[in-house]
């Protein structure tokens, strides 16, 4: 799986790809020692750096790999002991690269193992060296947050990104008591989410795999789905979906895919009624994500369409949905491989193409119309920047917030600010524009 992130495979992805070759009691036992190592990586190096002579990225990249995944053992997995992380890792660098690589291993994970206890002995964990190292974020990053929400929330953010995800549902087509009832039925326990009323938290449980297929999850998961109606969804997801406070019509949702909102909006009841969806996806694998989860929520108010949001084959409808493509640095959390593979020039080119969704966007709402724009990042240029440029190129469209939501998550203008560090899940923005009659 690490062979496969070192040559641009999404981490969930590639889980999903291999897990097949593991017996089933060991899957979750592998999601957490796979997904952990990535998630701290960042510390991991930190530490290891003390024990290895050369720099770590002058060794072999598969011996490093196995160096970090015994560390994360000795680290973050109580269940194994310490001699027992240090075994295996020494055996898989032999089978890979020889006997001098597991006598390497064995050295530094030993010293290590001896040093455990003087380990996290750092003086200032709010520096931005440290919010980096110790707190397992590229150094670019933290420096940008630094700047926009300073150090100490910057540290209380960092330290949210390295949380292990919680598992959260979106009922559909029924309320949030029916659901935790339901579920209690089977022995699962789940409760209602403070900030979002539209979300339950299934207790205890850690969210394996991609959140838009049952593969990867425990078999807590794949019985939760089959007792009631609902999509696997972070609240901050939720969120946007009530923000929109859809008032009735027919939906183009641009970039649907995987379908978490579109499909919330179908069974979604209260302020958020939509007519009918149209979901829309430049990649036809990711839709058929969208169209399996609808047949299996039995919904019969949305379409389908394969197209470009640059491009879409429609004509003007009454709202439009735009959850653009993004850095998702709000979703860290969840795919902690996001933030070693992104870069500063990723965030240049998705604020080209955000701009781009949005101005084929605006010419689809018929006047009096809703269009909302949102994403799962955090950063400036790709929220609050992209909708002033874009409300000053178009005076037509005017910001509007729903007429019932809670304050503490709105800006002064009325735009949706979920942050990881106040709210405790996922990262999002949104804007509401009303587009004058």
């Amino acid at each position: 799986m690490l062979r496969g992130l070192r040559t641009g495979e999404l981490l969930d992805a590639a889980f999903a790809r291999l897990v097949g070759q593991v017996p089933a009691r060991d899957r979750a036992w592998l999601h957490e020692l796979v997904y952990g190592t990535v998630r701290l990586r960042g510390r991991i190096d930190s530490l290891l750096q003390r024990f290895v002579r050369r720099r770590l990225d002058s060794l072999d990249a598969d011996v490093l790999d196995i160096l970090r995944l015994g560390a994360y053992q000795l680290l973050e997995m109580r269940s194994v002991p310490a001699y027992a992380a240090v075994s295996q890792s020494v055996e898989l660098a032999k089978s890979v690269s020889g006997r001098g690589a597991g006598g390497f291993v064995n050295g530094v994970l030993q010293s290590m193992r001896r040093a455990h206890e003087m380990l996290d002995a750092v003086a200032d964990r709010n520096t931005i060296a440290e919010l980096s190292a110790w707190g397992s974020h590229p150094r670019w990053l933290v420096q940008r947050w630094v700047a926009q929400f300073g150090p100490d929330a910057t540290a209380r953010l960092v330290e949210a990104n390295n949380l292990r995800p919680e598992l959260f549902v979106r009922p559909v087509g029924i309320t949030i008591e029916r659901a935790i009832e339901l579920l209690a039925r089977e022995n699962i326990a789940g409760e209602p989410v403070r900030h979002a009323p539209d979300a339950v938290r299934v207790a205890g449980a850690v969210l394996q795999g991609s959140t838009g297929q049952t593969e990867g999850y425990t078999p807590t998961i794949a019985k939760l789905l089959e007792t009631i109606p609902a999509v696997v969804q972070d609240p901050a997801a939720g969120l946007v979906v009530r923000y929109a406070a859809i008032d009735g019509g027919t939906v183009a949702d641009l970039c649907a895919a995987p379908g978490g909102k579109a499909l919330a909006m179908t069974g979604a009841e209260g302020p958020t009624t939509p007519g009918y969806i149209v979901a829309s996806d430049r990649s036809y694998q990711r839709l058929l994500r969208v169209v399996e989860n609808a047949r299996r929520l039995q919904t019969d108010n949305v379409g389908f369409i394969v197209a470009d949001g640059r491009m879409p084959p429609l004509r003007t409808v009454d709202h439009v949905l735009l959850d653009a493509p993004c850095t998702g640095t709000g979703t860290l959390r969840r795919h902690p491989d996001g933030k070693w593979r992104l870069t500063a020039a990723d965030l240049d080119a998705l604020t080209t193409l955000q701009r781009e969704l949005l101005e084929s966007a605006a010419t689809l709402v018929r006047p009096g119309g809703l269009l909302v724009y949102s994403t799962c990042s955090l950063e400036k240029e790709e929220n609050e920047e992209q909708v002033k440029f874009f409300l000053e190129n178009h005076p037509d469209y005017r910001i509007e917030a729903p007429a019932e939501f809670d304050a503490t998550m709105l800006d002064a203008q009325g735009m949706l600010h979920v942050l990881p560090q106040v709210h405790g899940f996922d990262g999002a923005f949104a804007a509401r524009l009303r587009r004058a009659h």
